[in-house]
């Protein structure tokens, strides 16, 4: 469930950041650059900043 939540979350970013990029300020995709940058690191390490965050919220508890 946390990995639907977590592919969820980088996708809705990555689609908002661009609109954002395409109709406020092309430096938005700096943003994007930073959300694939962490999705590529954390397929090496296996830790990912925004795991860390829905685990400390509680979303990585089955309930």
């Amino acid at each position: 469930m946390i990995d639907r939540l977590l592919r969820g979350i980088a996708g809705f970013f990555i689609l908002v950041s661009l609109f954002l990029a395409h109709y406020v300020n092309h430096n938005w995709l700096w943003f994007t650059a930073f959300v694939g940058l962490n999705l590529f690191q954390s397929a090496f390490t296996g830790w990912c900043p925004m795991m860390w965050v829905l685990n400390k919220c509680g979303s990585g508890k089955e309930g």
